[in-house]
């Protein structure tokens, strides 16, 4: 994977359910991770006293951030909804020369704030809520 722009890292959100993704507003940086928890089985009998993992039986978990200004947008709107609800919508994030990852996340967390002499900032935190699919560019 070449160089990409920061910029193109891409969180949309499913506005009505029926597939209609639309970038969250005013966003100025994202991040998303992915887990996976390891599960260990090592015993006595393993080889040398090394660690010995399960494989394929750790439960996988993405999470999803991102910070920007304030720019109550329908996408902002919707973003409070869904945490006021407590829904999973569908989420998209577009990963620049990568791909697309998508799949249901809940809005674990809205912060806003502000001063004086600057712009209103808010930051979100979302948890994937489901299995995820991811689509090649």
């Amino acid at each position: 994977m070449v160089a990409q722009s920061g910029k193109d890292l891409l969180i949309k959100l499913d506005l009505t359910g029926a597939g209609q993704f639309e970038t969250i507003a005013g966003l100025r940086a994202t991040r998303i991770s992915f887990n996976a928890e390891q599960v260990d089985v090592t015993s006595l009998e393993s080889q040398g006293g090394w660690r010995e993992l399960l494989a394929g039986a750790g439960v996988k978990s993405a999470a999803i951030s991102g910070s920007g200004v304030f720019k109550d947008a329908g996408t902002d709107e919707r973003a409070r909804q869904i945490f006021f609800d407590g829904e999973t919508p569908e989420f998209q994030v577009i990963i620049p020369g990568f791909g697309t990852v998508q799949g249901a996340f809940q809005v674990g967390a809205i912060e806003y704030a502000g001063s004086h002499d600057g712009e209103a900032t808010y930051e979100l935190s979302l948890a994937s809520a489901g299995a995820l699919s991811f689509t090649a560019l």
